[in-house]
C-alpha cells in the first residue's frame, strides 16, 4: 500500500510539473483596440513579473480609455497613465502610475528595442539605479533605420551608460540597419513583449501631430484592452 501511495504521489508530481511547463510555454497575447486601429502584442515568458503585472492590469480594465500621452516620431508611442481618461485638451499628462514598481527583467541581447518592441517606462538612472519599471506605463517602439556609422556612435553611448556591459551583436546591428528600432535604450529598459499585428497602426500613431510636450494634438486613445490568449 505504501508503495502504491508513493507511486501515486510521484505520478501527481510529474503531472503537476508537466502542467507547469505547459503553462510556461503559453505566450499570452493582448489586443488593444485604439481610436486609430487595433494593435495585438505577445508577452514574453522570460519576463514573468512584467507579464503577470500587465495581464492583471489588462484584466482589471486599467488601460481602457487611456491616452497615448507621449508620442515622438521615429521613436515610440507611450501610454499607461490612467488619469488621462479624463484629460482636457492641452493638459499636462503622463505623470501618474500606481504606487509600486516592477523589478527590472532585462533579457538582452535576446530581446532588444527592435521596431514593434513592447517595453516598460521607468524613472531615470539617477533616481532609479536599479532600473525598476513603472507599474503601468509602457511604450511601443517604432524607431528608424540606422547606418553602421550611426550604430557605432550608439555603441559608444551604450558603453558610457552601461560601463561597457551592453554590446550590440552583429545580428542586432543588422536588424537595426534593415528594419529599425531604438538602439540607445538597449540593456537599460525591460522589453517584455512585441507587436504581432498592427504595426501599421503603431506607425500611424507615431506620426500624428503633437504639441510641445509630445502629446498628440488630437487625442489617440485605447478604447479597450483585452487578453485574447
Amino acid at each position: 500500500m505504501k508503495r502504491l501511495i508513493f507511486l501515486c504521489a510521484l505520478f501527481a508530481a510529474f503531472a503537476a510539473n508537466g502542467a507547469a511547463q505547459e503553462a510556461d510555454s503559453v505566450r499570452h497575447e493582448v489586443l488593444f483596440e485604439t481610436t486609430m486601429g487595433n494593435i495585438r502584442v505577445v508577452l514574453y515568458n522570460e519576463t514573468p513579473r512584467h507579464r503577470d503585472n500587465f495581464l492583471k492590469l489588462v484584466g482589471e480594465g486599467f488601460y481602457d480609455g487611456n491616452l497615448f500621452h507621449r508620442v515622438i516620431a521615429d521613436f515610440m508611442i507611450q501610454t499607461g497613465d490612467s488619469t488621462t481618461r479624463h484629460a482636457k485638451p492641452g493638459e499636462t499628462v503622463g505623470l501618474h502610475s500606481p504606487d509600486y514598481t516592477v523589478p527590472a527583467e532585462i533579457v538582452f541581447p535576446k530581446y532588444f528595442h527592435k521596431r514593434g518592441a513592447l517595453a516598460a517606462a521607468r524613472e531615470g538612472d539617477a533616481a532609479n539605479p536599479e532600473r525598476a519599471s513603472s507599474a503601468s506605463q509602457f511604450y511601443i517602439v517604432y524607431g528608424t533605420n540606422y547606418s553602421s556609422l550611426s550604430l557605432d556612435r550608439f555603441q559608444e553611448r551604450l558603453d558610457q551608460a552601461t560601463g561597457g556591459t551592453v554590446k550590440l551583436t552583429e545580428d542586432i546591428r543588422d536588424y537595426y540597419r534593415k528594419y529599425g528600432g531604438t538602439p540607445h535604450l538597449d540593456g537599460q529598459y525591460t522589453v517584455f513583449g512585441e507587436v504581432v499585428e498592427g504595426l501599421d497602426v503603431v506607425r500611424k500613431i507615431n506620426y500624428v501631430q503633437t504639441d510641445d510636450y509630445a502629446r498628440p494634438v488630437d487625442d489617440v486613445r485605447i478604447v479597450k484592452a483585452t487578453v485574447v490568449k
